[in-house]
């Protein structure tokens, strides 16, 4: 009796799912519009989103930190064992905030490859509990999902890989360093170093940074320090493959943020590929097949095909 009542309490201290709620007719919600057309009187999908019949997406809700935190699930409907994807939303507070587009379009476009994609709104966003600190405790938001994605059927979880944009890109950037669940990442447009952010963008510090981080104004340098991966390059991981985009027009994010981070993950040997797209604004939206190509192929290679990591050490004749 003892041992069952025991198991029953693990049990429940472990389930860190609280709710999956499938969003069953897209077509209602308000980007319904931008994903069909009307044929003979009957609303179809529109040729690029026909993939949205073969998968499923789900408003969740999950425990971190002991707090109820938001975001969205989106995974194949035919049943599998599929690799799993973290993605990390960019922006603060509202600002790029998880909208039903970003699974059917953003996750979607993942998922429809055989992939379970997971994303966090992040504490205090998206009706989640807790206050937003941009990449401090947060992170354990996004760190957990690897726990959380135990609870999913069809998730295979020793095959995860972390996409970010953004601030999505910093966040993956810290987590790495917290987490060795992590096979392969990708980040574009990533915050590397804040200091040169708010060089660049004064106004992110008066509007976001001094407003989100907790005792921003008595431990600045400190703050900015822990989000800045260029600061500590030397804890990234060596068996992690990382697929660093950038556009070259970007004004959110400086591209010298990617390529100051490419040199110094070349000192220390931390795998990486680094793309520069021409022209590219921030969301490198002139090229976004090409983009999304880039992003399936790096994580088919070392989630998929579990390709060997690259020889880092220094060769050849």
């Amino acid at each position: 009796m003892l041992t069952m009542i025991f198991s029953s309490v693990n049990a429940q201290e472990t389930k860190l799912l609280l709710s999956k709620r499938l969003i069953s007719n897209l077509s209602q919600t308000p980007i319904g519009n931008r994903l069909t057309e009307e044929i003979n009187g009957k609303k179809e999908w529109k040729e690029n989103f026909k993939y949205l019949d073969s998968i499923e997406i789900y408003r969740i809700t999950y425990l971190s930190d002991g707090l109820k935190i938001n975001g969205l699930l989106v995974k194949p409907k035919k049943k599998g064992n599929y690799p799993c994807v973290i993605y990390n939303r960019g922006g603060n507070r509202d600002f790029g905030s998880l909208k039903i587009a970003h699974g059917a379009i953003t996750l979607g476009q993942i998922a429809k490859e055989g992939y379970v994609v997971i994303a966090s709104q992040y504490r205090g966003n998206g009706g989640s509990e807790g206050k937003e600190e941009f990449g401090g405790k947060d992170v354990n938001d996004i760190t957990i999902l690897t726990e959380v994605l135990k609870e999913i059927e069809t998730a295979d979880t020793n095959r995860i890989g972390m996409y970010g944009w953004s601030r999505g890109g910093m966040m993956t950037y810290i987590a790495l360093t917290k987490t060795d669940k992590i096979k392969a990442a990708v980040v574009g447009g990533a915050v590397s170093d804040n200091f040169e952010t708010i060089k660049d963008r004064p106004e992110m510090e008066k509007n976001v940074l001094a407003e989100l981080i907790p005792n921003y104004v008595d431990n600045k340098d400190s703050e900015l320090e822990k989000r800045s991966a260029i600061k500590w390059a030397e804890k990234f991981p060596k068996d992690v493959p990382i697929l660093m985009l950038h556009g070259s027009s970007d004004w959110r994010v400086k591209p010298e943020q990617s390529l100051n981070l490419a040199l110094v993950f070349e000192k220390n040997r931390v795998p990486y590929r680094l793309i520069m797209y021409e022209g590219g604004d921030h969301g490198i939206s002139e090229y976004k097949k090409e983009v999304n190509d880039q992003v399936l192929k790096w994580f088919d290679r070392y989630l998929k095909n579990d390709e060997q990591l690259p020889n880092m050490e220094y060769h050849g004749r």
